[in-house]
């Protein structure tokens, strides 16, 4: 259940990191932490971290209050 909710967020934040030629991938869900892999542009961008942390942690946290954080592998 969770994963799925995590998808549906991760689906919408998706659209916008394809604009800029990026993508990012659910690798992992453990004790309400989630694991991506950014993608493309993304995983090679200066401003990743940013991304992660303001786009990726923010969206799903405020969707999903549940999840604690968002960590990229």
């Amino acid at each position: 259940m969770l994963k799925e909710k995590v998808e549906e967020v991760l689906a919408k934040i998706r659209i916008g990191l394809r604009l800029d030629g990026g993508d990012i991938e659910l690798v992992d869900i453990k004790e309400n932490v989630v694991y991506v892999r950014l993608k493309g542009a993304c995983g090679s961008c200066p401003m990743s971290t940013l991304t992660l942390k303001n786009w990726v942690e923010a969206n799903l946290k405020r969707e999903i209050p549940e999840i604690s954080a968002v960590r990229a592998v």
